[in-house]
């Protein structure tokens, strides 16, 4: 699907659609216990073995098509009738051509469920806070400011004539609207407003020579779902579908998440960060349709993209986030510290998370120009994403498992847990920092 592309009678069932989902997971609310996350009625996701496999799947389980996935076989469908969509997807599963098929899951956070709003901040307290310190971000500033690097935001868009942000932001585009204004949307009313906004001035202070590709994935209230995530990551990696051209971006920021796995993001992040490509697909994997020889061409010409993704607001060890919990390569999960060098208190943990960085009480932008003061793993995320940009920046031959692997084993030690907090100057000079000394 082009961006260019007119707003059709799928593209408004897509919209109205979006109304009914959740896939914030950004600012630090209370702790609250996971719920199960519910699914779109009467949809079906599936991943096919070729294209040519569509039209008899939907004359023999009576479904209908809603979108197809670029030029590969992924679709998103729609039961006919009342037929149960489980047993649906049961059938589906037994028909060889059938990759995949799952629910399109509407997907809740912790965060949108009972919301934290943002405290006023200033620009003084913008540029003097804690987290650069802690971060040793101005002895990196010596080495990389990032320049030549682009940064995609999936989130809930942004202010783009903010003062921190002039100069620094790429087009991208609106897959909440399906237009070409990525802008935020809504007031203070809102649970998720601001949210975007705020994400992107912190990449702006990591990386200052950075560009920053806004996509909106999130309305205002923070709703989405993980069909409109998967479009949204491809579009960051490949904006003008031409393989063959370098336009993509090379750190992908989602400070969002879902309680619930699927398979087509999984899917989806892996093509992202190319460890879906010859040489490292996984048994199963079929990457012969053209849809996949245009990632091929792309990963071959470019590399993937590393993808950070927050780790969620649970206070919890189990609870699991995704797609930060995916554990795929080139993928860095993030927890949040807090200025005492310990794991923030509403910050999730786990073996599955791999590093910290600063996201407690943390200043940024705002819709309107101002700034503002907010918590959560969605801070954390991209301080680790402007962190990413400055090692790419400087070298930029890494892959994306390697640029994750250089700033994971270049970290601080946090007291009073196994989690190490980012340090932008060692991931750059590729040496472990001395410890912190705890009480």
């Amino acid at each position: 699907m082009s961006p260019s592309t007119p707003l059709s009678a799928v593209r408004r069932v897509w919209r109205a659609a979006f109304a009914a989902m959740l896939l914030l997971a950004g600012t630090a609310a209370q702790a609250s216990g996971g719920t199960s996350d519910a699914d779109m009625p009467g949809e079906v996701l599936v991943q096919l073995r070729s294209t040519q496999a569509l039209r008899p799947l939907l004359l023999k389980y009576r479904l209908s098509l809603v979108s197809q996935f670029g030029a590969r076989p992924i679709y998103r469908l729609k039961v006919v009738g009342r037929a149960d969509v489980q047993a649906k997807i049961s059938a589906l599963l037994n028909n060889p051509e059938v990759l995949m098929a799952e629910t399109n899951a509407i997907n809740r956070s912790p965060e949108a469920r009972k919301n934290n709003a943002w405290a006023i901040g200033t620009p003084t307290a913008y540029a003097t806070q804690w987290a650069p310190k802690s971060m040793n971000l101005a002895e990196a500033h010596l080495r990389s400011l990032g320049r030549g690097v682009r940064v995609a935001v999936l989130d809930t868009g942004v202010d783009r004539t903010h003062p921190a942000l002039a100069g620094r932001l790429l087009p991208g585009f609106d897959f909440v609207d399906f237009d070409n204004d990525p802008s935020e949307g809504g007031s203070r009313l809102n649970a998720a407003f601001g949210h975007g906004t705020h994400v992107a001035g912190l990449i702006a202070m990591v990386a200052p020579r950075a560009k920053i590709m806004p996509v909106r994935v999130l309305d205002p209230d923070g709703q989405g779902n993980a069909w409109v995530l998967a479009e949204a990551l491809l579009y960051a990696v490949d904006p003008d579908h031409n393989p063959a051209t370098n336009d993509g971006a090379q750190v992908i920021n989602l400070s969002l998440g879902s309680l619930s796995r699927t398979s087509v993001v999984r899917t989806v992040s892996r093509l992202a960060a190319c460890t879906l490509a010859p040489g490292v697909a996984e048994p199963g994997d079929d990457i012969s349709d053209a849809g996949y020889n245009d990632d091929r061409d792309r990963c071959s010409n470019f590399g993937g993209a590393v993808v950070v993704a927050a780790a969620g607001n649970d206070a919890s060890g189990s609870e699991r986030e995704y797609p930060a919990a995916e554990g795929e390569y080139g993928l860095m999960a993030v927890a949040a510290s807090n200025s005492r060098g310990q794991l923030a208190s509403f910050s999730n943990y786990g073996h599955w998370v791999q590093v910290a960085a600063p996201g407690a009480r943390i200043t940024s932008s705002v819709p309107g120009g101002g700034y503002g003061t907010w918590s959560g793993t969605s801070m954390a995320a991209p301080l680790a994403s402007g962190t990413a940009a400055l090692v790419r920046s400087l070298r930029p031959a890494l892959t994306s498992r390697d640029v994750v692997r250089r700033i994971v084993r270049n970290s601080v030690n946090l007291c009073g847990t196994d989690l190490r907090q980012i340090d932008a100057e060692a991931a750059l000079l590729g040496k472990e920092p001395a410890d912190r000394v705890c009480p």
